[in-house]
C-alpha cells in the first residue's frame, strides 16, 4: 500500500499523520500560531561571547539563542549583527540553539526574516511520493503554495484505527498485540520506558529474550511518534542483566529508520538499555502539557457545541494562564472565527484550578 499524509484540522491545531493502510507511520502536532521556531532565519545581534561555554549568546526577535563556536560564534564580539538560523527549539529555561551557517548575508535591525518549514512540509519531504490530504480548504490552499498539486481537500481523512493510534500517543501505557505493554514516563532528566511482558509470556520459561526482540520495533516506533529526545533508558522484560547485551544488535536495527538517527549506547550495570536521540523539535508530551493545550481543547468544544446548535456561541471561562495562551497564539482565535463566523468570548477566572476551563452561555 502507498503512503499518504493526512492533515486533520481544528482551531489552532492540526494532526499531521503519515499513514499506510490503517497504520500510523509518522506523526506531528502542528500549531500554526505557535511555531517552535526551528528553521526560522533571523537577523541577530551578539550579546556576549562566552569562551567557557564555547559559544556566544545572540539576541533574536523575542528570544535569546545560543550560538556555538562550531556553528560560527568563534571570533565574534558583542554587538556583531549577523543572520542566524534556529536549529533546535527552546527547552525549559534554555533558549533556542542557532547556527550562523545560513549561506547568506544580512544586516539591519533584529528581526525574523522568514519562517522555517512547517510539519506538513517537513513530512512531505520525508515521503516525497505521498499525496497530502487536508480536511480544511483554507489550510490546503496555503499548503499548495509549497507542495503544489500534491495537496487535495478530503473529508473524514482519519479512519478509526489511525485516530485511536494518535489518541494513544497522549497516554503513558501502550498495549501491544500479544499481551505485552510499554510504560513511557518522561522526567526532567530522561525518559524511562518499561517493558512488561504480561500475557505475552504465557509461552513459558525462556520466552523473555524472544519477547523483548519482538517488542523493540514497536518501542522504536513509539519513540519516533512521540518525538522522545535526550537520554532514554529502557528496562526490558524479565531477562537477567548479564544476558541483555545479546539484544544490542536488535536495538540498533529497530532504531535505524528514525530520521533523527538515535544512538544505542549500551547497557548499564543494572541492565538498562541507554539510548540518546537528538532534540530538535519539542517532544509531544511537552506540547500536550501546557495552557495552550487546554485552551485549544476548549475551542474544539466551542466548535462542537456550535455545530450542534448554531443559534448561539458558547463562551469560555478559564484560568488566566489558559486565556493568555490563547491570546498569545496568532492563529487559534481567528481560525475559530473563520469556521463559525463568530468571535468567541474568553473570560479569565483566577478562582479556577490551573489549566481548567468551562463553557458557558455568552451572558453567563
Amino acid at each position: 500500500m502507498t503512503v499518504s499524509i493526512r492533515v486533520a484540522c481544528s482551531p489552532g491545531e492540526a494532526h499531521v499523520a503519515a499513514v499506510r493502510g490503517n497504520r500510523l507511520l509518522d506523526y506531528s502536532l502542528w500549531r500554526p500560531g505557535s511555531p517552535d521556531g526551528v528553521g526560522d532565519v533571523h537577523i541577530g545581534r551578539v550579546i556576549a561571547a562566552v569562551p567557557a561555554m564555547a559559544g556566544a549568546f545572540v539576541a533574536l526577535a523575542g528570544a535569546e539563542g545560543f550560538l556555538p563556536d562550531s556553528e560560527g560564534a568563534k571570533g565574534l564580539t558583542a554587538g556583531t549583527i549577523l543572520p542566524i538560523c534556529i536549529t533546535r527549539a527552546a527547552q525549559g529555561s534554555k533558549g533556542p540553539r542557532v547556527t550562523a551557517r545560513v549561506g547568506e548575508s544580512g544586516s539591519g535591525p533584529i528581526g525574523l526574516l522568514r519562517r522555517g518549514a512547517n510539519p506538513v512540509v517537513r513530512m512531505a519531504a520525508r515521503y516525497p511520493d505521498a499525496p497530502v490530504l487536508v480536511e480544511d480548504a483554507g489550510v490546503a490552499a496555503d499548503l499548495r503554495g509549497e507542495l503544489g498539486a500534491r495537496v487535495s481537500v478530503a473529508v473524514s481523512i482519519m479512519d478509526e484505527d489511525v485516530a485511536d493510534a494518535i489518541d494513544a500517543l497522549s497516554r503513558p501505557v501502550v498495549d501491544l498485540p500479544g499481551g505485552a505493554r510499554l510504560s513511557i514516563w518522561p522526567t526532567p532528566a530522561l525518559v524511562a520506558i518499561d517493558v512488561d511482558g504480561g500475557g505475552a509470556l504465557a509461552g513459558g520459561r525462556g520466552r523473555h529474550e524472544a519477547l523483548n526482540r519482538e517488542v523493540l520495533p514497536a518501542l522504536a516506533g513509539q519513540i519516533r511518534l512521540r518525538n522522545l529526545s535526550g537520554g532514554i533508558v529502557v528496562d526490558l522484560a524479565g531477562m537477567a542483566a548479564r544476558k541483555r547485551a545479546a539484544l544490542a544488535p536488535d536495538f540498533v536495527r529497530a532504531l535505524a529508520d528514525d530520521p533523527l538517527r538515535p544512538r544505542f549506547l549500551g547497557f548499564t550495570a543494572l541492565g538498562l538499555a541507554e539510548l540518546v536521540r537528538n532534540r530538535v523539535h519539542p517532544p509531544l508530551h511537552e506540547l500536550l502539557s501546557g495552557p495552550l493545550t487546554a485552551g485549544l481543547a476548549a475551542l474544539r468544544a466551542v466548535v462542537g457545541e456550535y455545530r450542534r446548535d448554531p443559534r448561539g456561541m458558547k463562551a469560555v471561562r478559564a484560568h488566566p494562564s489558559v486565556v493568555s495562551a490563547l491570546h498569545a497564539d496568532s492563529a487559534a482565535l481567528s481560525d475559530l472565527a473563520q469556521r463559525t463566523g463568530r468571535q468567541v468570548m474568553l473570560h479569565a477566572d483566577p478562582s479556577l484550578p490551573d489549566l481548567a476551563w468551562t463553557l458557558e452561555t455568552e451572558n453567563g
